[in-house]
């Protein structure tokens, strides 16, 4: 606060941010390249309840995250308390993200399944730079649905379980452990041919199924498959006769997640499995074979119609999430490709 002189009285000047451009966002700069992410959650986690927290793509050797907190005091508090914050010999640098501009700037979401940040200077294999070279997979990834209590089983001690899965399925996993803070599931991404993607659902699935025994966890474990609208109508087929013939192929119950669900942001329906790991594993191959099909007749639709609109973008089409990478639009495509190339360090 300064303090001014006026007609004799002495007047303070506070100078902070004024009320209305306050919002609950805040942009973290100058973190140090090499902090855990778990050091930064539990800072952050003082000061309120972090909605959100992802890391911005800079040219910066430092990182860069924006976080969003419940509301607008604890976000004021951490503004406070953290901006000029030693942490490492590094000093933390805080400020308001204002509204508008959040909305108009989604940020480019980042791998999140890393500990660390990722290291900047020459491209290495997992970093961004390195990645975004990379030619994107065509093919549909596996999204499944897991349990937030399971994921540290399935990823294993300092990342053991999932990097065999990885390599006996020639795949690429990306666990999103820091989407939905707090959210009782986690979404997993799986890249792989089609028959490894099964193969690393069905480990999964037994993972899940040993850890539920070992934690006397009685609950069916049902199979989640996340996919995107667009291609779920032709999955359930006219009258629901797609999906009662799967159903009855592989001796499942299958249900679709209500259509009210869906939002702006995640444009996914949540297919649920229940049966054995056998069935389910059946199940997920039938539903997943007619997804891909979908998606491969709507790619050679565009590409029929690519020819009269001039300029048009498969990429761009956006049907899958950000953290997915189906055909990813090129800012995008880093999360999941630097996620699993980023494994081996998994601390």
């Amino acid at each position: 606060a300064g303090k001014v002189e006026l007609h004799g009285k002495l007047i303070e000047v506070e100078h902070s941010v004024p009320k209305r451009q306050r919002s609950r966002k805040l942009q973290i700069r100058n973190i140090p390249p090499h902090l855990q992410w778990e050091v930064l959650d539990s800072l952050l986690a003082q000061y309120g309840t972090v909605e959100n927290c992802e890391q911005v793509n800079t040219d910066t050797e430092t990182a860069v995250v924006n976080v969003t907190y419940g509301n607008k005091d604890q976000a004021r508090q951490a503004i406070e308390k953290l901006n000029g914050f030693q942490l490492e010999n590094y000093s933390l640098k805080v400020a308001y993200i204002p509204d508008e501009m959040a909305a108009q700037q989604p940020p480019q979401q980042h791998a999140q399944g890393r500990r660390g940040f990722g290291q900047r200077g020459p491209p290495r294999q997992g970093s961004p730079s390195a990645t975004t070279r990379q030619k994107p997979q065509s093919d549909v990834p596996l999204r499944m649905l897991v349990p937030t209590q399971f994921v540290g089983a399935i990823i294993g001690k300092e990342g053991a379980t999932i990097r065999n899965i990885t390599k006996q399925t020639q795949s690429k996993i990306d666990i999103h452990r820091k989407e939905n803070a707090g959210a009782a599931e986690k979404p997993i991404t799986i890249h792989s041919t089609p028959e490894g993607c099964s193969t690393a659902c069905k480990i999964i699935m037994e993972i899940m199924q040993k850890e539920a025994q070992d934690t006397k966890f009685t609950e069916e474990i049902p199979l989640k498959i996340l996919a995107h609208n667009n291609f779920v109508g032709r999955l359930i087929g006219k009258e629901g006769r797609n999906l009662k013939k799967i159903e009855q192929d592989t001796d499942t119950k299958i249900t679709i997640s209500p259509l009210q669900d869906l939002t702006l942001y995640n444009p996914e329906r949540t297919i649920t499995v229940k049966g054995s790991i056998e069935t389910c594993a059946k199940a997920e191959e039938e539903i997943m074979k007619k997804i891909r099909e979908s998606y491969e007749n709507d790619i050679a639709a565009m590409n029929l119609q690519a020819h009269l609109i001039p300029g048009l973008n498969l990429n761009a089409l956006g049907l899958f999430p950000p953290s997915s990478s189906g055909i990813p639009p090129p800012a995008v495509s880093v999360a999941s490709a630097a996620a699993a190339a980023s494994y081996p360090p998994f601390g």
